[in-house]
């Protein structure tokens, strides 16, 4: 029979064996000599390397410092830049089939579908706001349980309509009445585990009957509150958003467009840590064309059918748009979005990146470079609009484990040929996406429903 002190050295050996077994089987890869584009608001490192080992990063910084372990595959990326994944804060997802939205699509293969598309262009992460059926719940924790190869989830299941006014799915959420009935539908939604609570405050430019009055409005936030999660507010009028800032909601899922806002609404959003979460500047100007400009760009037409590119350009379609009743207004709901995101951000109000893609015409992925761009020509500086989508929207959304490129996080990261800080145009030079430290495929590889070879362009000239 052995001795404790044989047991206790034998144990150990045996403790150590299996660790240096475990340790030889990590997945370990090594990107080297690119510059850095952190997501933290730093301004680019040149000759910078990195360090993913099964997923995450384990070390980060100067390129003459590397340390490659032994055994690791060795990435050069001379002449690159690398950003971390983007992260899409205001998404619907799964709720269109072309150019027709109805929940029945909400299925899993269009879920995957569509987060594999957000994936291909470098959207590594998406907050869905308020149109997710509970299946979202199950599939939201599989991913996070291991290591996705499309973007991660987000979720605030179903989100808070007042009745006769504007928001959600038909055929999914279910309209309140008052403030008791509010604060029992953000209960049900905090059970299910939501990441954050969205509510609507709208009329449509007047084509609902109704919008969520103030009582009910508060109910939702202060409910939001004592369940520890944030309240975002789909919001359109001035005076709205000023309500919701005496209440205390933590964000706003639109900018204000009904006209320019004011001093007070700006220092009220400074006091109370009120965030701009997102603009969605690009479906602003989506309502503004009968016609979408990009149709014919291969960033843009690689990751949709011929037949919804179809769609788009019908002259019908075209026709039925720019006769609608509120077509005439959208110009100037763009205008005073713009306008009013720019003074915002340079007057110190803390702002993120949003879209609300995934409606009909909104296509995911590609709206989120569209916002980029715009957000720019509202003011601000390339790097102040990827730190925007990166390290300010996982910030706000209280991702811990993505946002920024830094030890210990995950391994998302897109790989640019050109230098996004120089010109936000560059985030579209996508030469590879990595989520979790495996590489999934990019827009410029993909060419959805025919041949490669019908599809033209690629990164360098993008």
């Amino acid at each position: 029979m052995l001795g404790k002190r044989t047991s206790r050295v034998l144990c150990a050996a045996l403790l150590f064996s299996a660790w240096a077994g475990a340790s030889a089987r990590a997945e370990t890869s090594v990107f080297d000599h690119f510059a850095l584009i952190d997501g933290t608001g730093r301004a680019s490192q040149p000759d910078s390397a990195m360090v993913v080992t099964d997923g995450r990063i384990s070390w980060i910084g100067p390129a003459s410092q590397l340390k490659s372990p032994a055994g690791s595959a060795i990435t050069d990326l001379k002449g690159s830049f690398v950003i971390p994944g983007l992260i899409d804060n205001h998404i619907h997802l799964a709720i269109v089939d072309g150019l027709h939205q109805d929940i029945k699509y909400y299925t899993l293969p269009n879920i995957q579908g569509q987060l594999r598309t957000y994936a291909a262009y470098g959207v590594t992460a998406v907050q869905i706001l308020g149109t997710d059926k509970d299946s979202i719940f199950p599939f939201r924790e599989s991913q996070r349980a291991g290591r996705p190869d499309m973007a991660r989830v987000f979720t605030a299941g179903q989100g808070i309509v007042y009745k006769n006014s504007y928001g959600g799915v038909v055929g999914l959420n279910q309209p309140v009445s008052n403030a008791a009935e509010a604060v029992k539908e953000v209960d049900k939604q905090a059970a299910k585990g939501v990441d954050v609570i969205k509510l609507w405050v709208d009329d449509e430019l007047g084509s609902f009957p109704a919008r969520m009055p103030a009582d009910v409005s508060k109910a939702v936030i202060e409910e939001a509150h004592r369940k520890h999660l944030k309240a975002i507010a789909h919001v359109f009028y001035l005076e709205n958003a000023k309500t919701l800032i005496a209440q205390g909601v933590d964000g706003f899922a639109h900018e204000v467009r009904d006209q320019p806002i004011d001093q007070s609404l700006i220092d009220g959003m400074k006091a109370r840590n009120v965030w701009q979460m997102a603009a969605t500047l690009s479906r602003e100007d989506s309502f503004t064309y009968t016609k979408l400009p990009f149709l014919d760009d291969p960033f843009f037409y690689r990751a949709v059918a011929p037949d919804l590119i179809a769609g788009l350009s019908d002259p019908k379609r075209q026709s039925t748009l720019a006769t609608a009743p509120s077509f005439p207004k959208y110009g100037v709901s763009f205008t005073n979005a713009m306008n009013n995101f720019g003074r915002e951000a340079k007057a110190g109000v803390k702002y993120g990146m949003g879209t609300d893609s995934g409606p009909p015409g909104r296509l995911p992925g590609y709206s989120v470079h569209w916002e980029l761009e715009l957000m720019v020509q509202s003011g601000l500086t390339p790097l102040q609009a990827i730190t925007a989508a990166t390290g300010s929207n996982a910030s706000f959304m209280g991702a811990k484990d993505i946002g920024t490129l830094e030890r210990a996080k995950w391994g998302d990261f897109v790989i640019l040929k050109k230098d996004p800080s120089a010109d936000i145009k560059n985030t579209r030079s996508i030469q590879e996406v990595y989520i979790a430290g495996r590489k999934v495929p990019s827009i410029w590889s993909l060419c959805v429903d025919r041949a490669q070879t019908a599809c033209r362009g690629g990164p360098d000239r993008s």
